[in-house]
């Protein structure tokens, strides 16, 4: 079996050869992977030196024929988050995350447990297919903020995360999608999943960027009342200019991964479905494919800018 594992390094890779393929644990399921997506969460665990197996971004196909994605946060499984399906919640430190805590999947097959698989609808071709993981958590951002027919909604941030935002903002009803990018290319993707220029105020803003300048941005985008859902990363202290959104009386709140809806919809199986009825979604999303073998330059294309790559796509 072959496999991607960091150096220890930042965004350097190697696909290894592991002799034999580890044992299928009681209640996973072994898929023949097919697409492995790199996400910047990736680069991220190189730069602090990662040598783990990479790869949480993922969708194969099972012993029964059935393809699948992945809902890549598996928990310990046994807290009282996880038995409610939400695993994004789990209360054990270090819960299992591919990529992260545990050996990825951005490899010829992966054990994943039964409870995380993600049955693909048929119009979702398996080679876009790991885009739903990425989906998910902007379909959960996106949701948490209250996104309802007739919504005004702007996104920050024109990044996998971002450009996924703006569908899920569309297809839960939002009325009218703006996108903020700093990149020509990005904002062209963008343009070209129906976003608009920012104008005016929004009674949604998602921050898919991660930066000052991007909480900045979002409070002077906010209509008084309007909600800022954070999907990015901020590194400790949120600085969030608090006396501009006090005075709007703005909602925070803060998206981690997905999770499950209160009617009991997984946020993954809302995003496989967006998927399958937009194919222009993996069209725009998707810039750069390459074989598993060639990982070294598919993470070289990822981290550096200057390629144009949005979401660069491995296919073992």
């Amino acid at each position: 079996m072959r496999a991607v594992r960091g150096l220890g390094s930042s965004a350097s890779v190697e696909v290894v050869e592991v002799a034999d393929a580890p044992a299928v644990p009681d209640g996973d399921v072994r898929l023949n992977i097919a697409a492995a997506g790199i996400c910047g969460s990736d680069l991220g665990y190189l730069a602090m030196g990662s040598t783990l197996l990479l790869g949480h971004e993922l969708a194969g196909v099972g012993p029964d024929g059935q393809a699948y994605a992945v809902e890549a946060i598996f928990g310990c499984g046994t807290c009282d988050q996880c038995g409610a399906g939400r695993r994004n919640l789990c209360r054990t430190v270090g819960m299992r995350v591919p990529g992260m805590t545990i050996d990825g999947g951005m490899a010829d097959t992966y054990a994943v447990p039964a409870a995380s698989l993600v049955p693909l609808p048929d119009s979702l071709a398996l080679a876009d297919a790991c885009l739903v993981e990425p989906a998910a958590v902007a379909w959960r951002a996106v949701r948490l903020a209250g996104c309802a027919p007739g919504s005004r909604v702007a996104v920050i941030g024109g990044g996998a995360i971002g450009l996924l935002a703006i569908a899920a903002a569309q297809a839960q009803g939002a009325d009218d999608v703006a996108l903020i990018a700093r990149r020509a290319e990005r904002i062209t993707a963008g343009e070209r999943l129906g976003a608009l220029p920012a104008k005016g105020e929004y009674d949604i803003v998602i921050d898919a960027a991660g930066t000052p300048d991007a909480l900045a941005d979002a409070v002077n985008l906010l209509a008084p009342g309007g909600t800022l859902s954070i999907a990015a990363l901020h590194a400790d202290t949120l600085p969030l200019p608090f006396l501009p959104a006090f005075i709007k009386e703005a909602r925070v709140v803060t998206s981690m991964a997905y999770g499950t809806a209160p009617d009991g919809t997984r946020d993954v199986d809302a995003a496989a479905g967006m998927l399958a009825t937009r194919p222009d979604i993996p069209a725009t999303v998707i810039t750069h494919r390459f074989p598993l073998d060639a990982a070294a330059e598919a993470f070289r294309v990822a981290a550096d800018r200057g390629t144009g790559a949005i979401k660069v796509v491995l296919e073992p």
